[in-house]
């Protein structure tokens, strides 16, 4: 089954816009977040995490950058539509200030 992997996204403006969440909203959200865990456990190959702050290295060094990423998640669907449905209403924008969630496929690594 393709795997696809799934970028929570989200930005300092929407989380200062949102403000500190209250502990209710926080349990809230995470009660929500392990059902949805739990409702596609089936389908959940890699559970990812949160995201830490970035270093970007290239032919110019290493230097730290800002980005959007926030946390990952891979998993098995039928199709990138099936992937992408499995993340609507997800608690990451609907509960917390997350901005979305971002799934790509996982392709596989060209032998030639």
């Amino acid at each position: 089954m393709p795997k696809f992997l799934a970028v929570y996204t989200g930005s300092a403006e929407a989380t200062a816009a949102a403000g500190t969440p209250s502990p209710d909203t926080i349990a809230r959200g995470m009660a929500a977040w392990t059902k949805w865990m739990s409702d596609h456990a089936k389908s959940v190959v890699e559970t990812g995490g949160p995201l830490g702050k970035t270093l970007k290295v290239s032919k110019r060094g290493t230097q730290a950058i800002s980005n959007n990423l926030a946390g990952y998640v891979i998993v098995e669907a039928a199709s990138h539509e099936g992937a992408a449905k499995m993340f609507e209403n997800h608690p990451h924008f609907s509960i917390f200030p997350g901005e979305g969630v971002e799934i790509m496929p996982v392709l596989p690594v060209p032998t030639r």
